[in-house]
C-alpha cells in the first residue's frame, strides 16, 4: 500500500470521522470515564470521549482529575482493557442437547458485529498482537478480532507507571488503520493511515495536508512523551537472567508482600490464562461448555488430579507469572509478553513493581557473577 501524507483536521473533523465510522455499519467502543476510572466501553459520539480528564498513577494508587484542557484522550490506560470486547471474562464454546435419545451439538455462531477500538494506545495495539498469537486461530476471537478497526492514538501524556518506551512499544503507535496525534494551541488531529481500510476512512473526512510545523509539534510531543516515562525494564538478555535466578531468594520477599489476588492479571491486557467449566441443568438434557477468565495466582489454576497444586507458594505463583511474562514468551511467541503499560503496578494493592523486581533481578544476577569472578 501507498503511504498518504499525514492529514489534519479539526474536532469537527474528528465527530465526522466517528459519524462515517457508524454510518459504515461500526459499534465505537473508546476510553469513558464510569465510576472514578477509565475504562473501554461503547459510546455514540465524540461528545462521549474524557475531554480535559487527566490521572494520577502510581503504585498502588489511581485517581482522575477533570481540568479544563481541551484533550479528548489525556488519560493513559485503567483497569479495564481492550481486551475484554475480544475475548471476553465468561464464553460459551457450545452446547449439548439430548433429544428423544439423540445427543445434538450445537457450535456458537462466530458472527459479530463490525467495531472500531477508537483511542487505543500503543502499548494497547502492541498488546492485541500478542493476544493474536495466542488466540488467533480460535473461532469467536477471530470472528470479533477480524471486524476490528484500529483508529489508535499516540500517547503525550503518559503517566508514572508506564514503561513502554524501554519496551518498544509506544508510545508512538508502529501500525493500525488510522493513528491520531492531538495537538494543542490550537486543538487538532494529525491523521496517519496505515492500511488501506484507514485510507479509506480518512478520504471520506475533510482534512488538509498536515505542515512541516503539525508534523514537527507530533514528533516533539512522541519525544517529550518518552523522556517523560519514569520507570524502565532493562530487557537485555533478560530471559536468559530470569532462568539464572529462578532459585533466588527474592521471590520470597515478593511473596512476603503479595496478596495473591490476581489483580495484575485481570487488568493486565496480555494475561490470556483461562479455566474451562462444563455445567448441565438439573433434568441432565442440556450441558454446556464455558471458558472462563483464570489467573495463574489461584492455587487451582495448577491442580493436577493425584498431585495436588503444583505451584502452592506465592513465591513459586509469582515466579511463574514475571519469568513468564518477561522470559519464556520469548520462547513461545519470539517477544516479550509485556508490553509496559504499567497497569500491573498501579493496580496492585501492595504496591508491587515488576519494573523494580526486574531491576532487583539484575542487581542480584551482577552480584552473583562478581562474586564468582573474585573468586
Amino acid at each position: 500500500m501507498d503511504a498518504s501524507p499525514p492529514r489534519i483536521c479539526d474536532l469537527g473533523g474528528l465527530g465526522r470521522l466517528l459519524g462515517t465510522l457508524r454510518k459504515a455499519g461500526y459499534a465505537l467502543v473508546a476510553p469513558v470515564v464510569r465510576d472514578g476510572a477509565l475504562v473501554c466501553s461503547p459510546i455514540e459520539s465524540i461528545d462521549d470521549l474524557p475531554a480535559g480528564w487527566t490521572d494520577t498513577q502510581e503504585a498502588g494508587t489511581y485517581r482522575l482529575q477533570h481540568g479544563d484542557g481541551p484533550r479528548l484522550f489525556g488519560l493513559t490506560g485503567g483497569p479495564v482493557t481492550w481486551k475484554r470486547h475480544l475475548l471476553p471474562p465468561r464464553e460459551r464454546l457450545w452446547r449439548a442437547e439430548r433429544v428423544d435419545g439423540h445427543l445434538r451439538f450445537v457450535a456458537e455462531e462466530a458472527t459479530h458485529r463490525p467495531t472500531a477500538f477508537v483511542g487505543i494506545r500503543a502499548c494497547d495495539v502492541a498488546a492485541l498482537a500478542r493476544l493474536d498469537d495466542v488466540y488467533g486461530t480460535d473461532p469467536g476471537y477471530a470472528a470479533r478480532r477480524a471486524g476490528v478497526l484500529l483508529v489508535a492514538v499516540d500517547c503525550a501524556s503518559p503517566s508514572a507507571t508506564c514503561f513502554c518506551a524501554s519496551m518498544g512499544t509506544g508510545p508512538t503507535v508502529a501500525h493500525a488503520d488510522v493513528v491520531l496525534t492531538e495537538l494543542t494551541d490550537p486543538h487538532r488531529f494529525v491523521l496517519r493511515a496505515g492500511t488501506s481500510r484507514g485510507q479509506e476512512l480518512v478520504a471520506q473526512v475533510t482534512t488538509t495536508v498536515a505542515s512541516p510545523d503539525d508534523l514537527a509539534a507530533a514528533a516533539h510531543q512522541a519525544d517529550q512523551a518518552a523522556l517523560a516515562q519514569q520507570r524502565a525494564i532493562d530487557t537485555d538478555d533478560l530471559p536468559a537472567l530470569l532462568a539464572r535466578r529462578a532459585g533466588s531468594a527474592r521471590w520470597d520477599d515478593v511473596a512476603a508482600r503479595c496478596f495473591a489476588c490476581g489483580s495484575c492479571t485481570l487488568v493486565c491486557p496480555t494475561c490470556f490464562c483461562h479455566t474451562v467449566e462444563d455445567t448441565t441443568d438439573l433434568t441432565g438434557t442440556v450441558a454446556e461448555r464455558w471458558r472462563l477468565w483464570d489467573s495463574c495466582f489461584t492455587g487451582a489454576f495448577s491442580y493436577l488430579h493425584g498431585s495436588g497444586s503444583v505451584r502452592s507458594s506465592t513465591a513459586s505463583r509469582y515466579r511463574q507469572w514475571l519469568t513468564h511474562k518477561l522470559g519464556t514468551w520469548h520462547d513461545q511467541f519470539g517477544v516479550s509478553g509485556c508490553v509496559g503499560c504499567g497497569r500491573c503496578i498501579t493496580w496492585c494493592p501492595a504496591g508491587i513493581d515488576i519494573t523494580r523486581e526486574a531491576a532487583a533481578l539484575r542487581e542480584l544476577d551482577a552480584a552473583v557473577a562478581g562474586v564468582r569472578g573474585a573468586s
